[in-house]
């Protein structure tokens, strides 16, 4: 019996993880595209305030290559919006995992003339559908639609995922047979060193520092001897690279060891949307806002509650004795396998500090874990309980309408509310007035106002410098690719250019003689369009009526004839 427990124990430690990481269909599913993989983005890497939940497959830079369904299924859900994916389509397959295919240009026919019957009868643009299981079934290989570049994409690609319907948890997709040419190992960029205690120490600092490596001939890395003391931490910028692509994506799985020992072993696998955000704890995220570069954490911090832990010993933070010698070795991998490795000595060495850690202590201290609210001159904060990772002192002043709420340095979990008395002005001022808030250049932007009475509110993640401004002026509105009274018989769409110089773009309708139509709204681009297949114009003489309002109510109307048949 006792052999068998070992043997059993041997299983579930040594195996499991070998099985983990094979558990998903292989040559099931065909891949999204007829083009060589090329990558833009891999799963897992890190964005602003998330992990990215998939891959972003290149296009050649075109938009309107076909995108095939990757297996038999039903589609379970369309969405069209301005922002995140853009036009997305969710397929729901029989074997319980879910594919998403986002940014795209436009849906097959059947499927876009099933979304565009919607969008006329909710007369918009955007909308978000859940067909019944079985009324849109896709074959494996059907031409599901075309690659684009529609909602928060940078340029044209495929977003692409792979879910687990049950859980809806992103996987990584290169984990189900899918191959991308990938021999090179990822890239480090730099090395820091973290004293995580009172009196811990870094080479005499006790505040975060930034070390020195160098490549050696094996192809690995050594960094210089360390003197240190107390409990420290490690963290490194870098990157990783496909063979046929100069973009620098994200890494797959760090290992840390201490003398031989694993004290940290993470992987970008799978996560849930709803830990996301702790990726702002998984990095140096002041240094992330004032530098722009991520720091990878190779150790955890109580607020982390990121699942992509295999292994950790005192969640990654190593205790040293002084007198005492540590080898840390960090091994960054990518899927394929390829590593990077680098070695840190650390010599256990008490020394005089000559770079102390600073504190700026304000009036103002932000208890984590705790509701706070605080008031500067015609504005209060409220902060609900768990609304950032750590305790911290806030600056707070304020300089008649503008407040400053601290800075970006620091991550907020939760929303959190402003609210601004704006009694002082007019009921007639207020129609024109919103909250906003000031960019490093002091430009304001604004932020989504609900106004009650003399009080101005906005809910958001994001600290920093907030005002009461002020917008008079209408929208703009131009047409792109025809002029007044023009015939336009062989035009396949019509265009107009719509902008919005301070709230932005709030709503937009149109009519053609009386009758409503669909605008596509490309907000990358300012532009309305109109495709003339949507609807056979029976006048020869057509009047074009289009109504664009900003986010105070300030309107805009274009009225025109063009001439068809």
């Amino acid at each position: 019996m006792k052999h068998f427990f070992l043997f059993f124990t041997f299983c579930i430690l040594f195996i499991s993880p070998v099985i983990s990481q094979n558990d998903y269909p292989q040559d099931v599913f065909r891949s999204p595209m007829d083009i060589p993989l090329i990558l833009a983005g891999t799963f897992g890497e890190l964005r602003s305030n998330h992990f990215h939940s998939g891959i972003d497959i290149k296009t050649k830079q075109r938009e309107g290559l076909p995108i095939y369904g990757i297996g038999d299924g039903t589609i379970s859900r369309i969405k069209v919006s301005l922002w995140g994916y853009g036009k997305v389509i969710y397929i729901t397959h029989p074997n319980g995992y879910t594919s998403v295919y986002g940014h795209l240009q436009k849906f097959s026919p059947k499927i876009e003339s099933y979304i565009k019957k919607i969008q006329y009868q909710k007369k918009s643009y955007e909308v978000e559908v859940f067909p019944n299981h079985g009324e849109l079934k896709i074959s494996k290989g059907d031409v599901i639609a075309y690659s684009g570049n529609t909602g928060s994409s940078g340029g044209p690609h495929l977003h692409f995922e792979i879910r687990s319907t049950a859980t809806e948890k992103p996987t990584n997709p290169l984990l189900y047979g899918y191959r991308v040419e990938d021999a090179t190992n990822p890239t480090l960029v730099k090395l820091f060193g973290y004293p995580l205690d009172e009196n811990a120490q870094i080479n005499k600092s006790n505040e975060r520092i930034q070390l020195n490596f160098k490549k050696q001939n094996d192809g690995s890395f050594l960094a210089d001897k360390v003197s240190a003391v107390g409990t420290i931490g490690f963290g490194f910028v870098g990157f990783d690279r496909q063979d046929l692509a100069a973009n620098k994506n994200g890494i797959y799985s760090l290992e840390q060891l201490v003398n031989g020992k694993t004290y940290t072993k993470y992987s970008l696998e799978k996560f849930s949307f709803s830990e996301s955000r702790y990726i702002n704890t998984f990095i140096d995220y002041e240094f992330y806002s004032k530098y722009r570069q991520r720091i990878q954490k190779c150790f955890k911090t109580p607020s982390n509650r990121l699942s992509i832990y295999n292994e950790t010993i005192n969640d990654g933070k190593i205790k040293v004795v002084e007198g005492l010698s540590y080898n840390i070795e960090l091994r960054i991998k990518d899927l394929e396998g390829n590593t990077t490795k680098l070695v840190i000595p650390v010599e256990g060495k008490k020394e005089v500090i000559k770079k102390k850690k600073t504190n700026n202590k304000t009036d103002y201290y932000v208890i984590a874990k705790k509701p706070n609210n605080f008031t500067a001159g015609p504005a209060k904060v409220y902060f609900p309980s768990n609304t950032f990772y750590e305790n911290f002192y806030m600056d707070l002043r304020h300089t008649n309408d503008t407040v400053t709420f601290h800075n970006s340095s620091v991550p907020a979990h939760r929303n959190f509310t402003i609210t601004f008395d704006v009694a002082s002005y007019s009921i007639e001022e207020q129609k024109k007035l919103f909250i906003a808030r000031l960019n490093k250049n002091s430009k304001p932007s604004y932020v989504t106002t609900y106004k009650r009475g003399n009080t101005f509110t906005t809910r958001t993640k994001n600290l920093g410098t907030y005002t009461i401004a002020k917008d008079t002026i209408a929208p703009k509105i131009t047409p792109k690719n025809f002029k007044s009274k023009q015939w336009l018989n062989n035009y396949k769409y019509l265009s107009l250019r719509i902008t919005d110089d301070f709230s932005g773009i709030n709503t937009y309708s149109a009519t053609i003689n009386g009758e409503w139509v669909l605008m596509e709204y490309e907000s990358k681009k300012n532009t309305l369009t109109y495709n003339f297949e949507d609807k056979i114009l029976k006048e020869q003489k057509c009047l074009l009526k289009v109504v664009v309002t900003d986010n105070v109510g300030n309107t805009a109307e274009y009225t025109t004839t063009f001439y068809r048949k």
